[in-house]
């Protein structure tokens, strides 16, 4: 009688391996399209943002009722807050975002305004698409992080161009 040795084969062939490489691509590059971290990063810039304006908002607030109702001076409106104690430090410019060229006080990167009525606004430029898409920007709309007096809290507005730049006594979308 002859005994017949059959042979184990053990291991993967190159297709398997292929097909299993070709499934993990497809699945990672389903979760990058998924979290999409160039959104994730314009959003957490905008939320930096967002609590400077809003801190700042408060700041030039308890500054306008401890000087008597007088908003600080426009051309030095954040030396005016150190000076005074309401804030301990200028904050740091945003890495991205601009102010307007002209009209509002553009100081450490973050703009100033106000108007006889006496309302202040306090804005930096947004990034973040989920924000526009809250604050219902168009798409050639320019999306503004914006603390106003007459609201009294920080949000997000929308204009038409950079040169239309919040006003004073705007109302504010959050």
């Amino acid at each position: 009688m002859k005994l017949s040795i059959k042979k184990i084969q053990k291991g993967f062939t190159l297709i398997e391996l292929l097909v299993v490489i070709a499934i993990i691509g497809i699945l990672a590059a389903v979760v990058l399209v998924a979290v999409n971290p160039t959104e994730q990063l314009a959003r957490g810039r905008d939320a930096s943002k967002l609590s400077t304006v809003s801190g700042l908002g408060k700041a030039v607030q308890s500054y306008y009722t401890s000087q008597q109702s007088a908003y600080p001076p426009n051309a030095t409106w954040l030396t005016a807050l150190t000076t005074s104690g309401e804030i301990k430090q200028a904050p740091t410019a945003p890495a991205t975002g601009a102010c307007p060229a002209v009209g509002p006080n553009v100081l450490s990167g973050y703009c100033f305004n106000t108007n006889a009525t006496p309302d202040a606004v306090i804005f930096a430029q947004g990034e973040s698409t989920s924000n526009r898409t809250k604050a219902s920007c168009g798409a050639t709309d320019i999306l503004w992080i914006v603390w106003s007096s007459a609201a009294g809290k920080a949000g997000f507005l929308c204009t038409a161009n950079i040169t239309t730049y919040p006003i004073a006594g705007v109302t504010i979308l959050f």
